[in-house]
């Protein structure tokens, strides 16, 4: 078995195990068990943050500790004809040329890959690494909760590797901080009035990682059928059931959105359906271009929320500030500041909305979250800060650094690409709990995280095997 097939079969058996953010313990379980098979010293926290220790090799004991670093949980979205349930079916694996995918489904490869690699390199017959400590955090795609409850002494390595980069041949050495902001606004509903009922559905977006794809001019369904909805509100007596968009997750950009609505029996609904349909189709030519836009008639909902709590669930979600906010004035085409309107789900018992804001300057990430406050506020609700995280400065000067690049180009002779990402990475909490760690982000080539187009493209697992193989060799004393 090559090197490729032996990673792809650790990775298969991770995608068996179900590990949606939010539910850590059955990967945990999982892989603490696996290490300790091995003979591996394990550490597990409150939270479910694993350290599996393996020894040095002859000839490293006096070499340093290298931490190798990803996280267990995986953004779990699916195509709307898919009957996937991630709370218990294994993720499937389908091989399409040079491409891994997901059936319907992400991959998972975000971050999985990153553990079946650690896997791979510390069981390979021959394996020489100095000693290693492969720390797995929980639930980073929900806010980075795991990394955010490290405590100091969890691990004791202060060089790290984090594999949670996806892009071979990219170095990065900075990102973003980040935070979410959950909040909800009251509304009043009452009985439906005769009128006749519809719901309309936005979809057929491609969605994307709200780090990485932000700047992507790519659609958020959520904000498609508010202005659908509003312009019908402009126009006709307009009474909204209920409405929902996203799939929970803060960091995914919103794919599809239904809502249920009633207006009068004479108002010609699918004549302003059709018009929105084409001007849509029309801004997004480029980026969208299997946008849909479905509307059907659906027999009464019980109750609607009243006229006033219509129109202010819209005005909410059309004044939610979704996309680049700044770019960086030091790095070309660097987004700086961002917000993603990530979910919502309105019903007659309430409106509730999930926000993140990203920025690599804590001033300017204070300033959106305090904007999704006021909103709240003003629109008669409330509104909580979340899983906020700091930025990553970069450290051009890193001997970490200089060391990886040196051993690329002896590896690939290619010369290596170093930058700051606008995502958000776990190094910055990790520096900050752990002073003095001396961090890169690396990883094989993924395309299309957190969407059911999540791509690993597989002649790039080999050449990155090799370069972190021998970086680890680079180590001995």
């Amino acid at each position: 078995m090559n090197n490729t097939e032996r990673i792809l079969s650790f990775f298969e058996e991770i995608n068996k195990v179900p590990r949606k953010s939010g539910n850590r313990g059955p990967i945990t379980d999982w892989l603490q068990e696996w290490g300790q098979k091995q003979g591996y010293e394990t550490d597990r926290d409150e939270m479910d943050n694993l350290v599996i220790r393996v020894p040095g090799t002859s000839g490293y004991e006096k070499a340093p500790v290298v931490v190798l670093q990803g996280h267990s949980d995986m953004v779990c979205e699916k195509t709307p004809e898919s009957n996937h349930d991630f709370s218990k079916d294994p993720v499937k694996l389908v091989r399409d040329g040079d491409w891994l995918r997901g059936e319907d489904t992400t991959l998972g490869a975000d971050n999985g890959i990153a553990l079946a690699l650690a896997m791979d390199l510390v069981t390979a017959e021959g394996a020489e690494h100095p000693p290693l400590e492969i720390l797995v955090t929980s639930d980073e795609e929900i806010g980075l909760v795991g990394a955010n409850h490290l405590k100091p002494g969890f691990v004791q390595g202060r060089i790290l590797l984090n594999l949670d980069s996806e892009d071979e041949g990219i170095f990065t050495i900075g990102c973003a901080g980040g935070a979410d902001s959950r909040f909800s606004v009251p509304v009043v509903s009452h009985d439906t009035p005769k009128s006749r009922s519809y719901r309309l559905t936005v979809g057929g977006l491609k969605g994307g990682h709200s780090g990485m794809d932000i700047n992507l001019n790519l659609g958020n369904a959520l904000k498609m059928i508010q202005r659908v909805l509003s312009d019908v509100a402009s126009q006709e007596s307009f009474l909204l059931a209920s409405l929902s968009g996203g799939s929970g997750a803060s960091n995914a950009i919103c794919r599809d959105a239904r809502a249920d609505f009633v207006v009068s029996e004479h108002f010609d609904i699918q004549a302003v359906v059709s018009d929105w349909a084409a001007k849509l189709k029309g801004e997004y030519s480029i980026t969208e271009e299997d946008l849909y836009l479905n509307l059907n008639e659906i027999d009464a909902p019980d109750r609607v929320l009243d006229a006033v709590s219509s129109r202010r669930v819209l005005q909410v979600i059309r004044l939610i500030p979704h996309g680049v906010a700044r770019m960086s004035a030091a790095i070309e085409d660097l987004v700086q500041t961002s917000s993603n309107l990530a979910w919502a789900e309105i019903s007659v018992q309430g409106a509730s909305f999930l926000t993140s804001q990203r920025s690599a300057v804590m001033s300017e990430l204070r300033d959106m979250n305090l904007r999704m406050e006021d909103l709240a506020v003003l629109a008669g609700g409330s509104c909580e800060t979340l899983n906020k995280y700091p930025s990553w400065e970069p450290d051009t000067e890193s001997r970490l650094l200089k060391k990886s690049l040196d051993v690329y180009r002896s590896v690939t002779g290619k010369e290596p690409v170093v930058e700051a990402i606008h995502a958000g990475l776990e190094c910055g909490l990790i520096g900050d709990i752990y002073p003095g760690m001396d961090m890169i982000s690396i990883g094989p080539t993924l395309k299309h995280p957190h969407t059911p187009e999540e791509r690993l493209f597989l002649p790039s697992l080999e050449p990155f095997r090799e370069f972190l193989a021998e970086l680890l060799k680079s180590f001995k004393a």
